[in-house]
């Protein structure tokens, strides 16, 4: 794999001949360095502005700026195709490259923090070429294997040319809630059914029991990076307790990532907050998009299941979410079960992986195929004390990290 990129704008620019510039006069470039993705700020805003779906919001300029921030490493280059058009840029394939047990391997840029990967491509009648195009650049590359994660059915990728053959095994669904159902003046809206929306005002009664019960939504700033920590603690003592290893979560930079993205109002990370006796106790950081909003963190403390306090809070951040004019709200995947209750429909979801070379087609049978869906099956019958001990060792190897 190349060497990353230190040099200056210009100089990281690759040019790829394009089948369609002859029509089109589309001129695709690729971008290696992180001041070359800097100085594309304005024109891909002014794309995701013009042609970008609400559930793109993971491929916004200033969501991936943090991620690069936070997770771009030396073993990482990225690898970003634009389109241009008469100098207008067209399209977008948000990429980074990096080696994977000898196998050069493209994926999307924002893992693990991005829940889905897209591209982002100009709409019209133009678009089928301009994935064609997109497509072909990729396969340019050079690279062995394309992993595709989180690909919605929706998504704008599901219109470019990637072999369908590609598919990893396994799917999973996004649950999504209308939130005109889903929410009233008073409390759940006529989704609900009148036994559930008693049961909302039984179980804010039985949390004032507790203590002093407050809500709020603390704007960009201080007070809102502050209550993404103290979510990130939150759903790191409940993933110990419960047994379940989420590597990406007990990542220190899970939690810095999402603190300044809190602190950044252009972001569009707003954080639901519930306080018992002035102690958080339940939090969500959720991102709007073009009248979605996307729940990417809900965090409920443990020893208040009985006060139903994860369900208070998801009722309250829906509310909060529909107050801010947002029409629909994104549960993400997976479909858990208490997700499914509380939406009015999902998108399926699925990993892709086109290989290039004999290497790829290797990695692809043997790793992604084979070996990665034998492993998080295994760990799913493992003991929950073997987990809680895995849990604790990473995080305390994470806090000694920090330390040093």
């Amino acid at each position: 794999m190349p060497s990353r990129a230190t040099s200056p704008i210009a100089e990281t620019i690759q040019r790829i001949a394009s089948p369609c510039r002859s029509a089109d006069d589309l001129d695709i470039s690729v971008v290696t360095s992180l001041d070359g993705f800097m100085a594309l700020q304005e024109d891909w805003d002014d794309l995701f502005e013009r042609a970008a779906a609400p559930q793109q919001v993971f491929q916004r300029h200033i969501f991936l700026r943090y991620w690069a921030r936070h997770y771009l490493d030396p073993k990482t280059q990225l690898c970003i195709l634009t389109g241009r058009v008469d100098g207008r840029l067209v399209t977008v394939w948000p990429l980074v490259r990096r080696r994977k047990l000898g196998v050069d391997a493209l994926s999307f840029m924002g893992a693990p923090v991005a829940q889905f990967g897209d591209v982002l491509v100009e709409a019209g009648d133009g678009r089928p070429a301009l994935l064609q195009a997109g497509w072909n650049a990729v396969t340019a590359l050079g690279a062995d294997l394309f992993e595709a994660r989180r690909v919605r059915a929706d998504a704008a990728l599901c219109g470019a040319p990637v072999p369908m053959a590609a598919a990893l095994p396994g799917d999973m669904q996004a649950p999504f809630a209308s939130l005109a159902r889903r929410v009233s003046a008073d409390g759940p809206g006529i989704a609900y059914s009148p036994r559930e929306r008693s049961s909302f005002r039984r179980r804010l009664r039985r949390l004032r029991e507790r203590g002093e019960i407050t809500f709020s939504e603390p704007v960009s700033g201080q007070a809102a990076a502050r209550a993404a920590m103290a979510a990130i603690a939150i759903k790191r003592n409940w993933l110990l307790e419960k047994a379940i290893l989420s590597p990406a979560v007990m990542d220190s930079r899970f939690q810095t990532f999402f603190e300044d993205l809190a602190g950044d109002a252009a972001a569009g990370l707003h954080v639901t907050a519930v306080a018992c006796d002035g102690q958080p106790v339940g939090i969500d950081l959720a991102l709007d998009c073009k009248g979605h909003t996307f729940g990417h963190v809900l965090a409920a403390a443990s020893g208040y299941e009985g006060e139903g306090l994860g369900r208070l809070l998801i009722h309250r951040t829906f509310a909060a979410a529909a107050h801010r004019g947002n029409r629909v709200f994104d549960l993400l995947a997976p479909a858990d079960a208490y997700k499914m209750q509380h939406a009015d429909g999902h998108v399926a979801i699925r990993d892709y992986a086109p290989a290039f070379s004999w290497r790829g087609r290797l990695m692809r049978a043997l790793v992604l195929e084979r070996l990665l869906p034998m492993t998080k099956a295994v760990a799913k019958r493992l003991p929950a004390r073997w987990m809680q001990k895995l849990v604790t060792r990473k995080i305390r190897a994470e806090q000694a990290s920090q330390a040093s």
